[in-house]
């Protein structure tokens, strides 16, 4: 933006910079008032301002792009004008490198700096270099100060079991009746212009659970710990109409990391660590959280895309061809006009998949809808001292604090705090698997006492049936007769070979 003066060549050119680090109110008010300073300023110097360059709500320290400090550098370097006017040097700059830059473009440019607050800067100068040195130092000073400010106070938060601030956690958030202010801003597709808009919000209750999004985690979690997987609980979410809490598609990743959140527990973590109890309520207890865990990070579990059998049986199934040892995958073999069954030897014939799959799992509703099936399921880890294993488990994360502080303070060396971390890590790691094994299930349970049995079954997903039928059946698929059979069909349930684990 150009201000009116005199004829272009009888007064010097000069641009004016202004930038503020956090506006929240969007008003812009920040900047204004600098840019005010600054053009009175000018006015004194007897200079014609012939660009404003404007960054909003831009931290120089956060070392993110500011589009109008670029532009500025840009244009002197084109000569656009010979005087930067600033409201401080700590808008320019408050990293040492920015500033090395700054100053090489000015000697080369013949450029100098003129704040309102600090004076003039010479930067061709060794003096005008030294002070604009210091400033920049003492800007980076208060930057870092700043910033162990902020840390200190979430980690003093999350200590406290409070909210730390940031994105609302998904099951969390109670809208408290109070609202305020929020900077929204937008950008018009067709000019790239951006703007902003101040609106009003809901203060949310951080400690109080979303009953909905809270159910969605406990089912997630049940679901993992009866054999379900991650994919299975993403499309649970999709088909009950779920999102992130910033209104996007809850993805696999997001998925597994909203799984396996201390937080579900009321766990308060800091930097990654779990640092004691959270004032927040708790969606499920630790022995279930630890259990999800441990199935999530079990290295044996495939995780890669495109992995998951689509089929009932595909790879449990048995090939029972004399000498095979595979297992049957479902294909579409030879242009078959529906999917079957066949070893991936490619010896036999194939068995039709939908009579297949409706037949075993006929099988395992029947027998779990039978007075006895509560005989089938397995009793848990009698073994497991859930109290006793919380109570270690808090008494070895109140030892690894110690640790810390001891190093803090200079009391033991680095390798005394490493070797004692390590072993206390370690003996966590192992208290960790042993509350796991309390919270993994028997596939069957709710299944095994259900009103409806066949609809408990058909509201499981493909993972957790699958997990039933490793469970309860070995099936194996013999070679079948070939022609009409005696029954007037020419599926062979005879040539199915069923054997039952429990």
């Amino acid at each position: 933006m150009k201000t009116a003066s005199t004829p272009a060549g009888q007064r010097t050119r000069a641009v004016i910079y202004v930038r503020i680090s956090q506006d929240r109110t969007g008003a812009g008010l920040g900047v204004a008032r600098q840019r005010e300073d600054c053009e009175v300023l000018a006015v004194r110097m007897g200079c014609d301002v012939v660009e404003v360059y404007d960054d909003n709500d831009v931290s120089a320290y956060s070392g993110k792009k500011r589009p109008g400090y670029q532009r500025m550098l840009a244009d002197l370097a084109d000569g656009v004008a010979t005087i930067v006017i600033v409201w401080h040097t700590d808008r320019l700059h408050r990293s040492p490198k920015e500033l090395e830059e700054y100053i090489a473009l000015c000697e080369s440019r013949g450029v100098t700096t003129h704040t309102v607050q600090a004076g003039h800067l010479d930067l061709s100068t060794p003096g005008g270099r030294m002070m604009a040195r210091t400033f920049g130092n003492l800007a980076r000073y208060e930057s870092e100060h700043k910033g162990e400010r902020v840390a200190r106070a979430r980690q003093q938060k999350a200590a406290d079991g409070l909210w730390a601030g940031g994105i609302r956690p998904f099951g969390w958030g109670v809208p408290t009746g109070k609202t305020r202010k929020k900077t929204v801003t937008t950008v018009d597709p067709d000019t790239g212009k951006e703007s902003k808009d101040e609106v009003e919000v809901p203060v949310l209750d951080m400690n109080q659970l979303v009953p909905a999004e809270a159910a969605a985690i406990e089912t997630g979690i049940d679901m993992l710990l009866t054999g379900g997987s991650v994919r299975g609980w993403v499309k649970w979410l999709a088909d009950k109409g779920f999102t992130t809490t910033r209104g996007n598609p809850i993805v696999p990743a997001e998925a597994r990391d909203m799984l396996m959140r201390p937080r579900n527990a009321g766990i308060a973590v800091y930097r990654g660590e779990e640092i004691g109890k959270g004032k927040w309520e708790p969606i499920v207890d630790e022995v279930r959280l630890r259990g999800v865990v441990a199935v999530l990070k079990d290295p044996a579990r495939r995780t890669s895309p495109g992995s998951t059998p689509k089929w009932f049986g595909s790879l449990i199934y048995r090939c029972g061809i004399k000498g095979c040892t595979g297992t049957m995958i479902c294909t579409r073999a030879g242009g078959a006009r529906r999917p079957s069954y066949r070893c991936p030897t490619q010896h036999g014939g194939g068995r039709r998949a939908d009579k297949l799959d409706e037949y075993v799992a006929d099988l395992i509703v029947n027998r779990l809808s039978q007075p006895d099936a509560v005989d089938l399921l397995k009793a848990g880890p009698d073994d497991v001292d859930v109290t006793a294993l919380q109570l270690e488990a808090e008494t070895i994360d109140q030892r690894l604090r110690n640790t810390a502080n001891l190093f803090g303070s200079g009391q033991i060396s680095m390798p005394e705090f490493t070797e004692a971390s390590n072993a206390a890590r370690a003996q966590l790691e192992g208290v960790q698997r042993q509350l796991a094994r309390a919270a993994v299930k028997d596939p069957l349970v709710g299944l095994v006492g259900a009103k409806d049995v066949r609809a408990a079954w058909e509201a499981r997903e493909l993972d957790q049936r699958r997990t039933v039928l490793r469970s309860l059946l070995d099936v194996t698929i013999l070679p079948a007769r070939r022609g009409r059979l005696p029954d007037g069909g020419y599926f062979d349930y005879d040539a199915i070979k069923i054997e039952w684990k429990r």
